[in-house]
């Protein structure tokens, strides 16, 4: 199994930046395409974005297109999530997850982190 851990969550006010972490540890991360998650109060959980294994392929959701940028450093067994921009409406629990099979936006990913809160007041 892998295990996964969130950081970089916090309080911004709109228009500021955050960078989320997710740090993987027991298996080969190289080996896992990487996605990003969020569920907002009372809401579902949504598909931010996704980077393959190598890098290669990466796919946003509409509303964070130009916002926000997914990437990977293999060597640190890290992916990330910039997020420039925000606004209130990305107020959420930010996931990553991992897979070794390509599900893209789809929320098939077998792990899971524990989340992290983003919070971006008006």
């Amino acid at each position: 199994q892998v295990q996964l851990v969130e950081s970089g969550g916090g309080l911004v006010q709109a228009g500021g930046s955050l960078r989320l972490s997710c740090t993987a540890s027991g298996r080969t991360f190289s080996n896992y395409h990487m996605a990003w998650f969020r569920q907002a109060p009372g809401g579902e959980r949504e598909f931010v974005a996704a980077i393959s294994r190598s890098g290669s392929s990466i796919y946003y959701t509409d509303v964070v297109k130009g916002r926000f940028t997914i990437s990977r450093v293999n060597a640190k067994n890290t992916a990330y999530l910039q997020m420039n921009s925000l606004k209130p409406e990305d107020t959420a629990v930010y996931y990553c997850a991992a897979d070794p099979l390509w599900h893209g936006l789809r929320d098939r990913y077998d792990y899971w982190g524990q989340g992290t809160q983003v919070t971006v007041s008006s």
